[in-house]
């Protein structure tokens, strides 16, 4: 995410990074976000954007004919509701169309530096398998990890376990010979491993 000078990225470009990145991979995502902030870096100047012309800037992002009017959509609703800027509670974020949870949460953390929990499949999949929460679905891990895991390191549990199941503990047939935490893993739900 991009920074100016020392400073936290700024909300907006993370909100709507966030929303090109849902279901796309980062090599999709980084160029596609680069290619729209060239072109316009806040609610007001994307709102002047056509939406076909927001489309072009992020394709081949997927869904991008969707993401483009939600973006569109949600600049409306930051100027309108929020006086052009990004809401810091994870309350308001979710008021925004199309922001579920795990955006919410990003945007908190990356945005404002402020604690929340991302959960996405990856978090939700090595914290079930290492047996530290027992749920069954994302918004149920959220709630576990948030009553078990300090806060002091929900900023960067997301970031760390996302790279960590990409590279070492994938969904089929996992990487346990290699995994540094194989000597507490419960490995639950793992068939086959490496």
């Amino acid at each position: 995410m991009e920074r100016v000078g020392g400073n936290p990225p700024d909300p907006f470009l993370v909100l709507i990074s966030c929303l090109l990145s849902l279901r796309t991979q980062d090599e999709t995502t980084d160029p596609a976000s680069r290619r729209l902030f060239a072109s316009a870096r806040t609610p007001q100047q994307l709102l002047h954007l056509p939406v076909p012309k927001i489309s072009r800037l992020i394709y081949p992002v997927s869904f991008y004919r969707v993401k483009a009017r939600r973006i569109h959509q949600i600049c409306q609703h930051l100027i309108g509701r929020f006086r052009g800027k990004v809401p810091d509670t994870l309350e308001e974020l979710l008021t925004l169309p199309g922001v579920g949870r795990k955006t919410a949460n990003l945007v908190l953390t990356l945005g404002f530096q402020k604690p929340g929990i991302c959960v996405d499949i990856h978090v939700h999949r090595i914290s079930n398998r290492l047996g530290y929460v027992q749920t069954r679905g994302p918004l149920q891990t959220e709630m576990a990890l948030r009553d078990k895991l300090p806060a002091r390191y929900w900023l960067e549990y997301n970031a760390l376990l996302v790279a960590f199941g990409q590279r070492i503990c994938r969904p089929v047939s996992p990487w346990c010979s290699r995994c540094p935490l194989a000597f507490l893993c419960s490995r639950i739900g793992v068939d086959r491993h490496r």
